[in-house]
């Protein structure tokens, strides 16, 4: 019977088409593939209890911020351009004669006072005109004292009526003639005597001195473009530098008032102050190709802390604002709903607190309205905050650089205590 059973379940399975049990194969298989992509898929999404743990204490952490208290103080209003030094004079000293230059009396570099002899010239050439020219005068001074001796004994005669009248005139004349050469004369020895005197090249100015353009045994010529030395006046100086043309109202303003505006100039990193001094005049007309205005400052410059030709930033005081509220610059921040500050609460939160900014120096900003005195703001840290935040206030990296040293020189103190204090022991 069971044999029967057998064979019968067997004649039906071979029975069943080929076509229908590879249909179910692929049906399971589809099945399967499914199932897999959603177990993976619900892995990678859901976090590991480790991760989600992890999350779960991130929440309540307390982000480490440093805050700063707003404090108010005189706010010195500047106004910086860039500029170059330019100085009051500079001149190239000419030789106004021409000759050998025999000597130079400076050395390049050497600070130079005005009428200081700076180079000789060979003068004989000159001392050779000057006694042909005073040879002249006198031989020209001796023929009409001549001819004055001759025209009073002609008056005298034609006053007794000797002589014609026309004999008399006519020796008037030569007379006259003779005083127009002796004074030609005394103008050739005049002449002589000056190129005597350019052969000794002075300082025009004082200052000081540049490279020496021609050496000693050559030839100098009045009309060499180059010129013995260039002489630059370093004290004092002026400082060139330009401003918007949006300024010249407030500066027009300050001006009128009869003010001296202080001007500090830096170097090009804006890095070391240089040198203070005050602003002399703005010029009379707008450049437009650069919509700028310029102005000149002039400095004492005892210490030759400007150079000729120095670029420097300069900065103008226009004003001065008593009793203005300041914060770090840092601490503002920037937004689509405009400028803010994170406002550290009492509950150790912040919240985002709307102001209206004004002026900005030396790393500080005035604030119009938003804050008051004594408000603490993030300075440092800002970047990780949001509204109602909860934070950990540090304080600043330099203060706990001091209190660090401070902390180290007491310990170092109690176990080596100063001499002086040994000493009192003792």
């Amino acid at each position: 019977m069971t044999t029967g059973h057998n064979q019968t379940r067997e004649n039906l399975a071979d029975a069943l088409p080929r076509k229908t049990r590879r249909r179910w194969f692929l049906v399971l298989l589809a099945l399967f593939v499914v199932a897999a992509g959603l177990y993976g898929v619900k892995h990678i999404l859901s976090p590991s209890p480790g991760q989600q743990h992890a999350k779960d204490k991130g929440a309540g952490h307390a982000t480490p911020v440093v805050a700063v208290a707003a404090t108010t103080k005189d706010l010195e209003v500047y106004l910086s351009g860039l500029g170059n030094v330019v100085p009051l004079n500079a001149v190239t000293v000419r030789s106004r004669v021409d000759g050998e230059l025999m000597a130079v009396k400076f050395k390049e570099g050497q600070m130079v006072a005005k009428d200081d002899l700076l180079a000789e010239i060979d003068p004989r050439p000159f001392q050779v005109q000057l006694a042909q020219a005073e040879g002249q005068l006198i031989r020209d001074q001796e023929i009409l004292n001549n001819a004055r001796v001759d025209l009073s004994r002609y008056k005298q005669l034609w006053g007794q009526d000797s002589i014609p009248k026309q004999q008399y005139d006519t020796q008037a004349s030569l007379v006259n003639q003779y005083q127009g050469v002796v004074k030609l004369d005394q103008g050739l020895v005049d002449s002589a005597k000056l190129q005597l005197v350019y052969c000794r090249i002075t300082a025009p100015i004082s200052g000081r001195v540049g490279l020496r353009q021609i050496d000693p045994g050559n030839i100098i010529h009045v009309t060499d473009q180059a010129g013995l030395v260039l002489i630059t006046q370093l004290q004092p100086i002026s400082v060139g530098f330009t401003l918007p043309e949006d300024t010249l109202p407030q500066l027009q303003a300050r001006l009128h008032e009869n003010k001296q505006l202080p001007v500090d100039v830096y170097d090009r990193a804006r890095q070391q102050k240089l040198a203070h001094g005050v602003l002399v005049t703005i010029d009379n007309q707008i450049d437009q190709a650069t919509g700028t205005i310029k102005l000149k400052a002039i400095f004492a410059n005892e210490k030759n802390e400007l150079f000729p030709n120095q670029f420097v930033n300069a900065n103008l005081l226009l004003e001065t604002l008593p009793n203005t509220l300041v914060i770090p610059a840092a601490a503002l921040q920037r937004g689509a709903q405009g400028t803010f500050v994170y406002l550290v609460n009492a509950d150790q939160t912040v919240a985002v607190r709307p102001v209206s900014a004004g002026v900005t120096h030396e790393g500080n900003v005035a604030i119009l309205n938003g804050l008051a005195a004594g408000d603490l703001v993030v300075v440092d840290g800002a970047e990780r905050l949001r509204e109602g935040s909860k934070i950990e206030v540090k304080e600043p990296a330099h203060e706990r650089t001091g209190a660090d040293a401070n902390g180290q020189q007491a310990a170092a103190n109690k176990h080596h205590p100063p001499e002086s204090a040994q000493q009192a022991k003792q």
